[in-house]
């Protein structure tokens, strides 16, 4: 069996084993984290444990989140396919690559340098074309492309940035996590009903990386 064959039977196998087993039936987000090749978004020598349940580390003292954390996310984002995306946080590019498939445009807002860098590259070998990465600070959002359908936050600030507030187009959602720079964070969804009107759930405790910038958290020195 092929390198490429076996990493695409570990990727059923993972949405299998760990996100359809947990309850998650979406079949447009299930056909995303099949198609994906996640072990093209990790660093090198990771690989092996690319479909395992569990973050990864990536450059800048980041992560790759687990991938039911990635399939849980985006199917909290309601999308049906002709939707404008915002993703604070690129990483690695993966999140935005499943996102990709899920939606009509993303726009993906990285603050660190090498992983704009990076995440461009690996979506381009992918020829993922409807995502556009941009370096720079996602607490601002990027109103260049504002409003969107849906917006998505991968690390944890301690209340939602206004400038993403702003560039939320009604009726649109936003999923963030919410919380302690170190402590206990909230996934929470929230919807756009009306410029005075906005819905909250919460959906998960989770743990995620801090959101530094001008709405977020300060960079430690």
């Amino acid at each position: 069996m092929s390198d490429e064959a076996a990493f695409a039977r570990r990727r059923h196998e993972m949405v299998r084993s760990q996100i359809e087993a947990r309850g998650m039936h979406d079949a447009r987000v299930l056909a995303a984290m099949r198609a994906v090749p996640r072990e093209r978004f990790v660093q090198r020598g990771w690989e092996s444990e690319a479909y395992d349940d569990h973050p990864l580390p990536i450059a800048a003292g980041q992560t790759i989140s687990q991938p039911y954390i990635v399939a849980f996310m985006s199917e909290a984002l309601q999308l049906r396919g002709d939707e404008r995306v915002l993703e604070i946080g690129s990483g690695s590019g993966y999140a935005a690559a499943v996102l990709g498939r899920l939606a009509k445009e993303v726009h993906t807002v990285e603050h660190h340098a090498v992983l704009a860098e990076g995440a461009r590259a690996a979506l381009a070998a992918l020829g993922i074309a409807n995502v556009q990465v941009h370096h720079a600070d996602g607490t601002l959002g990027w109103p260049a492309a504002a409003p969107y359908d849906a917006i998505v936050v991968t690390a944890a600030g301690p209340q939602v940035p206004p400038a993403l507030m702003e560039q939320l187009a009604p009726g649109g959602r936003l999923v963030m996590p919410i919380g302690e720079r170190d402590g206990a964070q909230w996934l929470v969804r929230l919807t756009r009903r009306s410029e005075q009107h906005t819905g909250r759930e919460e959906l998960m405790g989770v743990r995620f990386v801090p959101l530094t910038g001008a709405q977020g958290w300060p960079e430690k020195r």
